[in-house]
C-alpha cells in the first residue's frame, strides 16, 4: 500500500563590596528596581520579610522559572555579599533550577561536573554542610581547587526536605571567609525550611501542568484517529480493527505518526480539518 491516502560575561573576580563604576537607572539595572528584584524589598537578614516575600512570590508567580529565580534572589539577600543556587533532583539527575546570579550557577555546575562538593553532600546525606574557609578545607579536592579559583571562600548548603523526602539543596556562596556566622546560619536554616515547602508546591504545580498537557495531547490525538477510523469504516465497509490496520500500515510505510495519517485522511475526504476535541478543564 502506498504511503499516501487516495482521496477518500565573567565577573567572578569582582569585589562584591566595591560599588559599580558606572551608575545605572532602575530600568537598566534590575538590582535597583524593586519590581524586578525581590531582594531589594527585603532588608538583609530580615527573616520575617523574607517569609512574606516567599508567600507573595508563590501567589503572584505564573512563570515557574522566574518564581524559582526570585526565591534564589531572596535567599541570597539573607547574608551580605552572598549568591544562591537552588539544586533539585529532576529526571534521575540534579540540576540548578534557579540561581541568584551567574556566579552561583557556575559554582553549582563545578560540583555537578566533578560529582563532588558541599551541595551534593548535603543532598546525599540530608545534613547541612558549612564551609567556613574553603582554603582550609581538605574535602572535595577537584571541586575545592576550581571553586577557589572562581573566588569562593565560604559556603553553606542546606538540604531541602519535605515530609522526609530530599527535594534538593539551597546553596549559599560568599567570597569572604567565615561569611556565615551563627546568626546567618540560623536565618538560612529557617528560610530553607520555608523555601522547601514553597518548592514542593511549585514542583507539584509543574507536574500537574505537565500531566494536563500530556492528557490534552493524547485526547486530541485520539479524537483525530477515531474520526479517521469512522471514515474508513463507512467508506470501505470494514470493521474498526481493520480500519486501524489500514492506518497503521500507511503510518509504517510512510514513517509518519498515526495522527498525521489520520489528519490527512480526514482533510482529503472532507476538505476540512479534524474536529477538535472538547476543551479539557484547566486547573
Amino acid at each position: 500500500m502506498s504511503g499516501r491516502i487516495p482521496p477518500p560575561a565573567d565577573d567572578s573576580a569582582a569585589d562584591p563590596d566595591e560599588p559599580d563604576q558606572v551608575a545605572q537607572s532602575p530600568a537598566q539595572n534590575p538590582a535597583q528596581n524593586p519590581a524586578q528584584n525581590p531582594a531589594s524589598r527585603v532588608p538583609t537578614g530580615d527573616l520575617a520579610a523574607s517569609y512574606h516575600e516567599l508567600q507573595c512570590l508563590l501567589l503572584e508567580g505564573d512563570d515557574l522559572n522566574q518564581l524559582l529565580r526570585q526565591v534564589a534572589v531572596v535567599a541570597a539577600g539573607l547574608v551580605r555579599g552572598s549568591s544562591c543556587g537552588i539544586t533539585l533532583y529532576r529526571d534521575q539527575g540534579v540540576l540548578t533550577a534557579a540561581s541568584s546570579d551567574e556566579f552561583a550557577l557556575r559554582i553549582d555546575e563545578i560540583q555537578y561536573g566533578r560529582e563532588q562538593g558541599p551541595c551534593l553532600e548535603a543532598m546525599a546525606t540530608g545534613q547541612e554542610v558549612n564551609v567556613v574557609d574553603l582554603n582550609a578545607e581538605d574535602r572535595w579536592g577537584e571541586y575545592r581547587l576550581h571553586a577557589i579559583s572562581c573566588g569562593v571562600r565560604s559556603s553553606f548548603a542546606v538540604p531541602l526536605i519535605v515530609d522526609g523526602a530530599i527535594l534538593g539543596a539551597l546553596n549559599l556562596y560568599n567570597r569572604r571567609p567565615a561569611a556565615f556566622d551563627a546568626a546567618s546560619l540560623t536565618l538560612a536554616r529557617a528560610f530553607a525550611r520555608q523555601a522547601a515547602m514553597t518548592l514542593a508546591l511549585v514542583l507539584r504545580r509543574a507536574d500537574e501542568v505537565e500531566l494536563q498537557t500530556q492528557m490534552r495531547t493524547a485526547l486530541a490525538t485520539r479524537t483525530v484517529i477515531d474520526q479517521a477510523l469512522g471514515i474508513l469504516m463507512g467508506t470501505r465497509r470494514i470493521t474498526a480493527m481493520a480500519a486501524f490496520g489500514v492506518l497503521r500500515e500507511i503510518s509504517q510505510n510512510s514513517s509518519r505518526t498515526l495522527a498525521e495519517v489520520a489528519r490527512e485522511l480526514i482533510e482529503s475526504c472532507t476538505g476540512q480539518p479534524p474536529i477538535p476535541p472538547r476543551s479539557f478543564p484547566k486547573l
